[in-house]
Order: C-alpha cells, then sequence, then structure tokens
C-alpha cells in the first residue's frame, strides 16, 4: 500500500517496527561510478535510514535490514532481520523498470550538461522532468511491490534512487 505522507507520530522511547534500519546494495551488482553518483547513493541510503515506513505483510514485523541487488536481470530485495534472520527474499522483473530508467538517466543527464550553460527556467523546467519522472519510477516500483512490501511514497522515491543506483552498472 502507497501512502504519499508520514503523518503517525513516533513515540521517542518505543522501539520501531515498521521500518529499515540498514540498507545495503550489493557491491556485486553496482559499478564504481562517479562521484556524484557514489554520494546520490550515500545520500539516499541515509535519508531512507532516518525516515521511512516498510512493512512485510504476514511477517511478525521489524525492524528490517534490506540488501538490493541485481541477479539475472532481476532486482533482488533480500529483507532480513538486523541479527540477520532471513524474512523474506523478492525478486522483481527489471522489465517494467527498462523505459523509465531510461528516460530518467537521460534526463539526469541532460540536468548535468544545463547546470553548466543553460539559463535557470532551463534548468527548472528539466528538473520537473526529472522529479516526474522519479515518481513515475516510484508509483511503479510500488505497484511492482504491491502485497509483498508496504511503504510510504517518500520510501518508495528513495527506493527508486537505489534502483536507479543500481542500473548505473548497465
Amino acid at each position: 500500500m502507497l501512502h504519499r505522507s508520514t503523518s503517525a507520530p513516533v513515540v521517542a522511547d518505543a522501539p520501531r517496527q515498521d521500518c529499515l534500519v540498514s540498507v545495503t546494495l550489493d557491491e556485486a551488482s553496482i559499478g564504481h561510478g562517479t562521484p556524484d553518483q557514489a554520494h546520490e547513493r550515500r545520500t539516499a541510503i541515509e535519508d531512507l535510514i532516518e525516515v521511512n515506513r516498510f512493512i512485510v505483510p504476514g511477517h511478525a514485523g521489524g525492524p528490517y535490514a534490506l540488501t538490493l541487488a541485481i541477479h539475472d536481470a532481476k532486482l533482488a530485495f533480500d529483507i532480513r532481520t538486523p541479527g540477520g534472520d532471513k524474512v523474506v527474499l523478492h525478486l522483481l522483473s527489471l522489465r517494467p523498470f527498462r523505459s523509465i530508467l531510461k528516460d530518467y538517466m537521460m534526463v539526469c543527464e541532460s540536468y548535468v550538461a544545463a547546470i553548466r550553460t543553460a539559463p535557470p527556467s532551463q534548468i527548472e523546467a528539466i528538473d520537473m522532468g526529472r522529479r516526474g519522472l522519479h515518481d513515475e519510477g516510484a508509483e511503479r516500483l510500488a505497484e511492482r511491490l504491491r502485497g509483498k512490501i508496504e511503504a510510504d511514497f517518500a520510501t518508495m522515491r528513495r527506493l527508486f534512487t537505489l534502483l536507479t543506483a543500481l542500473h548505473w552498472k548497465g
């Protein structure tokens, strides 16, 4: 289920059960990338850990540790307890993401190029397109994970950022 806001209050002293406490990208699945790409990965992971809503339906509860990887052209969500006990492994075909990833990467490249030479209005227009594609990718990810993972919209956006990080290798 996809929620666009995280308005539920969190009690400071109570341990949260509905969240990710660690996220790892499989080293074999990612390329070296540029320093900007590495920075974006780190930032997305830090932001995701800081604020997220993540539930595995049918499981007794979190918190959870997530490893994202690509295996045989499939996106792997390896979900475990923080102690390493296996909760579930979800494999998603990357085929439904191909066109949006291609478009997203192209717009990101245009954005980086525009920053150097384009007027602010053009940069803003490209950035709006980038954000729209990012939202579309998050929605598609939520659709593919429906019934497997429940997360809010911000969590899905950050997970899509990490999917793009895995895709940079190709």
